[in-house]
């Protein structure tokens, strides 16, 4: 049998899926920094005086500049001019520089610093944004959330520049070959940073007894420091790339807003972007909230402070089975032998349970919420090779919009039913998330190498900016909406502690979330039928959304390369 040609890296199977995982290695990082706040939204009420509405503004703020000042526009144009490499270190820094602000502005140091007055009494109002009611300030906001906000800011423009550099790096490298796969395992390997800070952003905080915000977000800090590094890393390699194979990383036809227009003209990228705006907008605002949600939801019992389940001890060898978990799943789909198989899938099972048990017993919120992206680690290979080889994308972002609004409406109405019953409570909440996660690892499988299907190559980094600045305007706005729908029917929340009947430390898991998580389930509405009316117009216009991703010339590669797996 003739062995496929080598001529360049992403040619040898194992350098492109190295690349991959130096990108998705990155972005494991910077989702862990993205929701670091997140599981201690109880702290951040209690020691800084961060209410729904605080937080809801200042995690909305990441999304801000991308938003309305255009910065993701100007990353797109700024990718397909200076091309992957170039953007990608740039997005390291941007992200490094912003997590430190925002790590400064949650320090002791910054309390009653000239700082600290400074932002207490500016920023309070500011002309047009505040008419229009889109500042991320207002007049009340604690100081250290305003400095806070305004990192998350130069963060978010990081990580969002660095999403669609990542994306567009996916699509080079694997072009032709298993990008479905590729991107799908890119966002199970990053989401599981949302799992890293979950279980590990308590236990910082928390670390010897004194309660210290900013130490989970130094945490996130040193861990943005290792992303520059795999992105440098990745920059040489992506240069050896383009010596062999004699692409020029700077376009040769300059970057023209016609091409905008080419893009924006496109009703399959319409819908395509609407249905990523409404997907994002109700997981990412919703991971903000939901360690909180589940600790208004499920009444967790103290743990004595010598308890074992207090232990950091319990922290780490929680971590290690939620990677044996990963681990296991993950591998289990490229076992060739049924008995190899079903050795990793059992062994990821058994460990899921044993996870899931130690975070009963640990009474931890944020232990619960980690399992998110844990079944989304052991189907998103099986969902990204059947997109490869069968096709179905956009019948599966159908099937995942119904997913959607069925957790969000279990979260909402049935959750709340068995508060009072630990066991029951905590056992649909483990098996909602799963589904949730499940769920949304549908969209990086069958979203975004849809893409590439839709527009030229050549402007396709500014049309991942333009999709991802339409999802910013939902990432920007549903954690505000949450934090104002939670305050606004929870008002006899504020009362009591305005006279003093109930303390910060138990208004912080006192939420009524009900109404907030119904406004996400219409999101999962709409998605669904934006989803089946994409269905139809990929059938008139041919847009191809529903066939494979793997080109039929790359397809004898690929079945050969499975079979040298099969006999090693």
């Amino acid at each position: 049998m003739a062995q496929p040609v080598i001529t360049s890296l992403r040619d040898k199977a194992s350098m492109r899926w190295l690349a991959l995982a130096l990108l998705a290695g990155a972005m494991f990082c910077s989702y862990i920094f993205m929701d670091v706040l997140s599981p201690i939204k109880d702290l951040l009420q209690s020691t800084r005086g961060w209410d729904s509405t605080a937080f809801g503004t200042m995690q909305g703020s990441e999304t801000f500049l991308n938003v309305f000042i255009f910065f993701l526009i100007f990353a797109g144009i700024i990718l397909d001019k200076m091309g992957v490499r170039f953007t990608a270190l740039l997005s390291g820094v941007v992200m490094l520089v912003g997590a430190t602000i925002n790590w400064y502005a949650l320090t002791d140091s910054f309390i009653g610093s000239s700082l600290d007055t400074w932002f207490t009494n500016h920023l309070n109002y500011i002309p047009g944004f505040d008419e229009l009611g889109i500042s991320p300030f207002y007049k009340g906001m604690p100081a250290s959330a305003k400095l806070s906000a305004v990192g998350f800011m130069i963060f978010g423009c990081g990580v969002e520049m660095a999403g669609i550099t990542v994306s567009r790096g996916i699509v080079k490298w694997f072009k032709g070959r298993e990008m479905a796969l590729a991107m799908g395992s890119e966002m199970a390997l990053a989401r599981l940073g949302v799992a890293t800070c979950m279980i590990f952003s308590p236990m910082f905080a928390e670390m010897g007894g004194k309660v210290d915000v900013s130490r989970s977000v130094a945490f996130g800090v040193v861990l943005l420091m290792i992303a520059l590094m795999m992105f440098i890393v990745y920059f040489f390699m992506d240069r050896k790339l383009d010596s062999q194979t004699h692409e020029a990383e700077e376009k040769d036809d300059p970057f023209k807003i016609s091409d905008l227009g080419k893009i924006l003209s496109s009703l399959g990228f319409w819908l395509v972007a609407l249905l990523c705006v409404l997907y994002y907008s109700a997981i990412f605002p919703f991971q903000k909230y939901a360690v909180n949600m589940l600790q208004c939801n499920i009444e967790f019992s103290p743990l004595p402070a010598d308890s074992f389940w207090k232990t950091e001890a319990v922290t780490y060898i929680q971590y290690a089975i939620m990677l044996v978990v990963a681990a296991t799943a993950f591998a289990g789909n490229f076992a060739k032998k049924a008995a190899m198989k079903g050795l990793l899938f059992g062994i990821s099972i058994v460990s899921l349970v044993v996870y899931c048990w130690m975070g009963y017993e640990k009474q931890s919120a944020g232990a619960i919420f980690a399992v998110f992206p844990l079944l989304a680690v052991g189907i998103t290979p099986i969902l990204g090779k059947y997109v490869d080889h069968k096709g179905k994308a956009a019948s599966m972002l159908v099937l995942g919009s119904l997913l959607l609004i069925a957790c969000h409406l279990t979260f909402a109405f049935i959750l709340p039913m068995f508060k009072g019953n630990a066991i029951g409570g905590v056992t649909i909440a483990y098996i909602t998330i799963l589904v949730l996660g499940a769920s949304f690892s549908l969209v990086p499988a069958s979203l975004w190498p849809s893409v590439p299907k839709l527009v030229d190559s050549k402007i396709i980094g500014s049309a991942y900016a333009l999709i991802f600045w339409i999802q910013n305007i939902g990432l920007w706005l549903f954690p505000m909406l949450i934090g104002k729908v939670l305050t606004s029917t929870n008002t006899d929340i504020e009362a009591k502690v305005a006279a003093g009947q109930m303390s910060e430390e138990v208004a912080s898991v006192s939420y009524n979330y009900t109404w907030a998580l119904v406004m996400l389930a219409c999101l999962g509405v709409a998605a669904l039928f934006i989803g089946l009316y994409l269905k139809i117009v990929d059938r008139k216009k041919h847009l191809g959304l529903e066939l494979p991703n793997i080109a039929p010339e790359n397809r004898a590669e690929i079945a050969e390369a499975e079979m040298a797996d099969a006999e090693l």
